[in-house]
């Protein structure tokens, strides 16, 4: 009996995402607190999501993008509270826990997999938007030289916010957090400002309200926005761990709602202004199209500006994302040892290994979009939408009522076919461009 209680401590303390370690540090901390759980959250949603969502503007139009933002917030929503809901029913500390409790072991197997595969895709995309961003600016200012390559400016910028993934609580994030939020913030100011000038000048470009159909790949085209709206409210892998943190966990609901209102009017917002300024000529990452002239006052300084904000937004926002999927690393490859805090060597390892092969994958992956494509219509699809929706369909404890599974089913099919179509279309895109630049 004894040896049966002590391995339920042990897996129960595993189960921890946040645990408090035996040093003086850990000891003194409190609780995180609202705001601070707010901050955290909605800069784990608000990433590089950001800078492609105009391109879905371009291909959905207006009306329906908005919309669709507005439908994926709601979605969201619904899933972090249907995990929040059977995590309190069976106990369970972390989404992992979740989905032990629910399908055992393999279960956790596959969601620490899924987290792991959509986490390093999203901060590999944060890493291409912060190298393209400053290698574009220095190519214009000092021309083309050897410090302008993207593994040069790579290892650079590694150096600057590196540090940052080395706090072992993620409430000690809550000040890059709320700066990086400011300069988002910074970012909508100064591109609402261009957009202001150009309409009083006349230069801005009329919007399509909505998508325009010609045949059935721009019908098939519009299903590849999916995976990256999906990607764009990915924050379900941290949910538990700023639960856990919070000095008054039952303030969780009201943290992810207003983080998701914030999310989404700064989503809106910048899809708008995006689509705006650039219109049909919107790149995959809106950030490139700030490499054309602006034809206003001041345009390259404005320039260079939107880009270095929105760049140190992402470096401040990358420790946040490399929480969870460090905490996802442990549990899959030492899911019997001790709590990842109380043992600094496997915490340094972990995280020295993990920004090792972010960085490798950034110099290699040459376009965010195809990124966001295969990210979202695989892992984060799984994270965000099947793995709750299957959670309700096991309904280990009888808890779910008829309503909620019948939802779940059309939760889970609707995401597979949409993703699907997605993948094929893409694949098709990809093929012709194969066959257009080899001739057989």
């Amino acid at each position: 009996m004894s040896s049966t209680t002590d391995e339920e401590v042990q897996n129960d303390l595993k189960d921890q995402l946040v645990q408090r370690s035996e040093s003086d540090d850990h000891a003194e901390f409190k609780g995180a607190s609202f705001t601070g759980a707010v901050l955290n959250l909605a800069t784990t949603i608000i990433g590089a999501g950001i800078m492609a969502l105009p391109a879905t503007m371009k291909i959905l139009g207006l009306l329906p993008g908005i919309v669709m933002i507005v439908l994926m917030a709601f979605l969201t929503d619904k899933t972090i509270e249907i995990l929040l809901r059977f995590s309190g029913i069976g106990n369970a500390s972390s989404y992992g826990a979740l989905m032990q409790d629910s399908f055992g072991r393999p279960g956790r197997i596959v969601l620490q997999v899924a987290v792991l595969v959509s986490n390093i895709g999203v901060l590999i995309v944060y890493m291409i938007i912060i190298g393209d961003a400053f290698e574009d600016m220095l190519k214009e200012r000092l021309g083309k030289s050897w410090w302008d390559q993207r593994t040069i400016v790579l290892l650079f910028t590694t150096c600057v916010f590196a540090p940052f993934t080395a706090f072992k609580q993620i409430d000690a994030l809550r000040f890059a957090s709320a700066t990086s939020l400011a300069l988002a913030v910074l970012f909508l100011v100064i591109t609402g400002g261009i957009v202001v000038t150009k309409f009083l000048s006349g230069g801005l470009m009329k919007p399509k309200l909505l998508p325009s159909f010609t045949d059935l790949s721009s019908v098939l085209k519009l299903f590849t926005v999916v995976p990256v709206l999906v990607n764009a409210f990915i924050c379900h892998s941290n949910v538990h761990n700023i639960q856990n943190e919070l000095q008054d966990s039952t303030q969780i609901k009201p943290v992810v709602r207003s983080s998701l209102i914030m999310s989404s009017s700064v989503y809106i917002v910048t899809s708008l202004f995006g689509y705006l300024l650039f219109g049909e000529y919107t790149h995959e990452d809106v950030l490139k199209n700030f490499d054309t002239h602006l034809k206003i006052p001041y345009g390259p300084v404005l320039s260079d500006v939107v880009r270095v904000s929105y760049a140190a937004h992402l470096m401040l926002v990358f420790p946040i994302i490399f929480y969870p999927l460090r905490v996802n690393v442990d549990g899959l490859f030492f899911p019997t040892a001790p709590s990842l805090t109380t043992s600094n060597l496997r915490f340094r390892s972990i995280t020295a290994g993990l920004i090792a092969v972010i960085f490798v994958g950034a110099n290699f992956i040459p376009s965010i979009w195809d990124a966001f494509q295969l990210i979202g219509a695989t892992a984060s699809v799984c994270i965000g939408f099947i793995f709750p929706a299957a959670v309700i369909l096991k309904d280990r404890h009888n808890r779910a009522t008829k309503m909620e599974k019948t939802i779940a089913i059309f939760v889970i099919v609707l995401a597979v076919f949409s993703n699907a179509i997605a993948m094929y279309s893409d694949v098709c895109a990809l093929l012709n461009k194969y066959k257009s630049t080899f001739p057989m």
